[in-house]
């Protein structure tokens, strides 16, 4: 192992997976917020925030006063939003936000949104996409709901979601994740000289008896943790995979080991999305569907409204959750985070409502419907997928993808 390398362990070690954690599943924003809000509302000594949207709607003002509130009581409160996916915080939120004592910090901000879609530089591509929460060192949130209003920003009534709020053991990795990036965005420009802020204290006392641990993807040393736990857990599965997931492009090393899954007699689910929200990404998405049909992979769509869930579930023993796509931007440049679980009984409760989910609320794809597509509708997905990936070769990203 190279000196680099090692020094970038050093500082970025992989999280195991530890006991003692106990683990709340959260289904859609309508359990999400609540459970947030309240935490905001309790907590005495701190609060972390991160996350990539932060709305100007119901949602958004609602997170907004609460954290003021705090703030004004006496709460440490630090906010970190992305610069391109929050680039309007500055309009409607920030100045009632600072004013109140709530500290925020702009992961790579965004005030031209025409020079950031017209730019080729690829530092421009590197966003700050996780989404969690820690308050009062003990209790953590983590997931892919941003602080968002599914009710404003979706016509339709369900945007499927999922996030998890976390005690015990875990909460110390997530409390030492968010301080790094703290640390990293109160960086000084002169001579990049960074303002020593001290850790944020931590209750890491054993809560329940759950396996869980953290993965965190960047641009150091974990480019590939969440890849890699994929397909670890994908090539091990003998009984049963499924995956939901809003943004469905993965890599090489995924795709191969979910036809190889489905070779070997591994029963393979994919509940994807129905609805276009990105049509470039909705098509070059659906350019892998004969692909996956012809290895014998099960597809549904999910139909009511947007999807948003970024999960997996495998042979009822392992599951993963948080922010991260099967797709480039996710697994390519994004900053990501995910928890992995290893738990029978919590892998049981996040199966159980993704098979009710496919059941109820989502049409599946068969091979022999499919086929029937007409060859203009083959072209344009074949099409996108291809205008996608040059796009993304533009910055070298995709080289190993």
């Amino acid at each position: 192992m190279s000196l680099r390398r090692r020094l970038l362990n050093a500082l970025h070690p992989a999280q195991p997976v530890s006991g003692g954690n106990s683990l709340s599943l959260l289904c859609n924003g309508d359990a999400y917020f609540p459970a947030l809000l309240t935490a905001i509302n309790q907590a005495t000594s701190t609060i972390r925030l991160e996350t990539y949207l932060y709305a100007d709607d119901a949602i958004g003002h609602a997170v907004t006063a609460a954290l003021c509130a705090a703030a004004i009581r006496g709460v440490d409160v630090r906010l970190v939003v992305d610069g391109f996916g929050a680039r309007n915080i500055d309009l409607h939120h920030l100045p009632r936000l600072t004013q109140a004592g709530v500290q925020v910090r702009v992961y790579r901000p965004e005030h031209h949104l025409w020079r950031h879609l017209l730019s080729r530089k690829r530092s421009r591509l590197r966003r700050m996409h996780r989404k969690m929460a820690l308050f009062d060192g003990g209790t953590a949130f983590i997931g892919g709901i941003n602080i968002l209003d599914d009710a404003t920003d979706n016509p339709s009534p369900t945007r499927l979601d999922f996030a998890v709020q976390i005690r015990g053991p875990l909460v110390q990795p997530i409390a030492q994740a968010i301080d790094r990036q703290w640390q990293t965005l109160s960086r000084r420009p002169l001579f990049h000289r960074s303002i020593k802020h001290a850790p944020t204290p931590t209750k890491t006392a054993p809560s329940g008896h759950i396996r869980a641990g953290l993965l965190l993807r960047n641009n150091l040393s974990q480019r590939r943790s969440i890849e890699n736990a994929y397909v670890q857990a994908i090539q091990t599965a003998h009984d049963h995979i499924t995956l939901a997931m809003a943004y469905f492009i993965p890599s090489r090393n995924i795709l191969n080991a979910l036809l190889s899954a489905s070779e070997r007699g591994v029963k393979v689910r994919l509940l994807l999305q129905g609805k276009i929200e990105y049509r470039l990404q909705h098509y070059a998405s659906q350019s892998l569907y004969r692909s996956l049909l012809n290895a014998g992979i099960r597809l549904y769509e999910y139909q009511p409204g947007f999807m948003h869930a970024k999960v997996g579930v495998i042979d009822g023993r392992w599951a993963t959750l948080g922010s991260a796509n099967l797709d480039p931007f996710s697994l390519l440049v994004a900053q990501e985070a995910n928890i992995v679980i290893e738990d029978d009984a919590f892998c049981a409760q996040l199966e159980a409502k993704l098979q009710q989910e496919i059941e109820t609320h989502s049409q599946e794809i068969t091979a022999a419907a499919w086929g029937k597509k007409s060859s203009l509708h083959r072209a344009l997905r074949v099409m996108s997928a291809r205008v996608l990936f040059r796009l993304l070769s533009l910055t070298r990203y995709a080289d190993n993808y």
